[in-house]
């Protein structure tokens, strides 16, 4: 029994650990599922005037705005399959009341993206967001060419001469000039607890299964 003694504390051992692991991971599915369903309260609640305050903690706060865009804009590099290749145009809003913050239109397919987009007068309902969006193997703007590979917020503001500020537009009234709004969603917001849950408890399986080879082979060995 001694020769069975070490792999099999081993093995109960690691099995344990990889199953809290696992479970701990089902845990934390079920916190971010609470975290989403509040996200996702926040966004569809009723909209509110531009606050004169505004920081990274209101993010998702509905809002509506009025104004002009400022003819100016950025084109962040877009895509999906059911819309192909193409641009989101973040363009600068002058409020009614003077303030120059950003709007994210939404998206113009790549044959549109040329297309004239002056300033004109829009009614928009969105939310405040702070995409975190670049990483450390983004490419930077190509300037020269007004393509960007990520919305980071402070830079356009620095670019388009606003307010480290933007919304983005759920829905739009107004001239808006072939731009089709793309609503901040939970959906891009990942989960992956589940699928990371489901790799801790098959590495315990296999884990559980070499132990068993383990001691049979030191059953099988004579003495």
């Amino acid at each position: 029994m001694r020769r069975y003694l070490f792999p099999l504390i081993l093995g109960i051992l690691g099995c344990a650990i990889l199953v809290g692991l696992g479970v701990w991971q089902l845990q934390r599915m079920e916190w971010k599922e609470g975290l989403l369903d509040q996200i996702r309260t926040g966004i569809e609640a009723p909209p509110v005037p531009l606050p004169d305050q505004i920081d990274a903690s209101m993010k998702y706060l509905p809002v509506v705005v009025s104004g002009t865009t400022t003819g100016q804009e950025i084109d962040v590099l877009s895509g999906s399959k059911e819309q192909g290749g193409g641009y989101q145009i973040v363009s600068g809003f002058e409020t009614d009341d003077g303030r120059r913050i950003m709007v994210d239109r939404g998206f113009v397919p790549q044959e549109m993206r040329h297309a004239p987009r002056p300033p004109t007068r829009l009614e928009i309902r969105g939310n405040l967001h702070w995409p975190d969006e670049k990483g450390s193997a983004t490419p930077d703007p190509n300037l020269s060419e007004n393509i960007w590979f990520a919305r980071d917020v402070p830079a356009m503001a620095g670019l388009l001469d606003t307010q480290p500020v933007l919304v983005v537009a759920s829905q739009v009234q107004g001239d808006a000039q072939g731009v089709k709004p793309i609503p901040v969603a939970v959906e891009g917001i990942p989960n992956n607890h589940l699928s990371y849950a489901i790799q801790w408890f098959m590495i315990a399986a296999v884990w559980a299964g070499m132990t068993v080879a383990l001691i049979w082979r030191i059953r099988q060995q004579k003495y």
